[in-house]
């Protein structure tokens, strides 16, 4: 019995290794060799990834080791724990920070990607009057460096009386001018003949909008969602900025104060290397789900 049900997956991992050797041998020297060398850069940008895991679960003696190892003798959790015996310390639990952290990012991801799509599909396919100008707008907004305009969103979020809630963390956020830019260039790409027709058949705006526009530019929408996670998971400007009360503070605001001067002291290494792999760690995992919409999306966003 074990061997009949080891026979499909053996021949399914036969079948991938002849499909890898039949394009090796079909490949010339030029294509074997840059191969090897997109192999190389390959594991050389992993380094930094490997670092990361490797340095969380490094005891005391072998953080401070010059140089500085890519391997670890004797991996421990002590990092972790001693991260957590820190956060106990705390008036407000740690996962009272966790789940804001949560709440912000979803809320944040979910904003973005509404706004954004419903901006740029206007901006793409109803041409009013100054759309060219106020698209313009839009990207001379990149220009400016996030310190220029801090100013006037602490002025905006406390006239708004918004200083200590959700939407503190979130308002700020759905102005995402590269979201736009994204979504605008994969909605240029959508046939206005494919629209129109939608619309002689009774669809409503709406409609077309949600059954049509959106199911096309899904790389746009995956690609916009993973910069918006990254951007809004590490976030500690609106915690620092808008949140005076501790309870509506995140996650990494929360880290970023324990690990204060760690840097370049001996007492804390260990937590504030636990801290940047629990940072990293989720941007990754949402990364690697959607890399295919994300490589899509840079093929394409330049092409009408």
């Amino acid at each position: 019995m074990a061997s009949l049900a080891s026979n499909p997956v053996s021949s399914f991992f036969k079948k991938i290794r002849t499909k890898r050797k039949n394009r090796l041998e079909k490949a010339d020297s030029f294509q074997k060799a840059l191969y090897i060398l997109l192999t190389l850069l390959s594991i050389f940008m992993l380094i930094p990834l490997v670092f990361i895991f490797v340095q969380s679960l490094k005891p005391y003696q072998e953080l401070f080791i010059t140089p500085p190892r890519i391997y670890v003798e004797e991996p421990t959790f002590n990092n972790f724990r001693e991260l957590f015996v820190l956060s106990s310390s705390s008036v407000v639990p740690v996962t009272r920070y966790l789940f804001n952290s949560i709440v912000v990012t979803i809320l944040t991801v979910v904003g973005v990607v509404i706004v954004s799509a419903l901006c740029a599909y206007p901006l793409s396919k109803h041409k009013f009057p100054g759309h060219k100008i106020l698209f313009a707008t839009i990207l001379l907004t990149l220009m400016f460096a996030p310190e220029t305009v801090g100013i006037p969103r602490y002025l905006v979020v406390s006239n708004l009386g918004i200083m200590n809630t959700y939407f503190g963390h979130l308002l700020p956020a759905l102005a995402a001018p590269v979201s736009v830019f994204l979504m605008k260039q994969f909605v240029d790409q959508v046939p206005n003949e494919l629209l129109e027709a939608a619309k002689m058949d009774g669809a409503r705006e709406f409609t077309v909008f949600y059954r049509i526009v959106i199911p096309t530019i899904m790389p746009a929408v995956a690609t916009v969602a993973i910069l918006t996670f990254q951007g809004a998971w590490g976030n500690v400007e609106s915690s620092r900025l808008f949140m005076q009360d501790e309870s509506m503070k995140t996650f990494p605001f929360f880290l970023s104060t324990i690990t204060t001067g760690a840097v370049n002291s001996v007492a804390r290494q260990g937590a504030a290397a636990a801290a940047a792999l629990i940072l990293f760690l989720p941007n990754f995992i949402f990364f690697l789900f959607y890399q295919r919409k994300v490589i899509a999306t840079m093929a394409h966003s330049g092409i009408k």
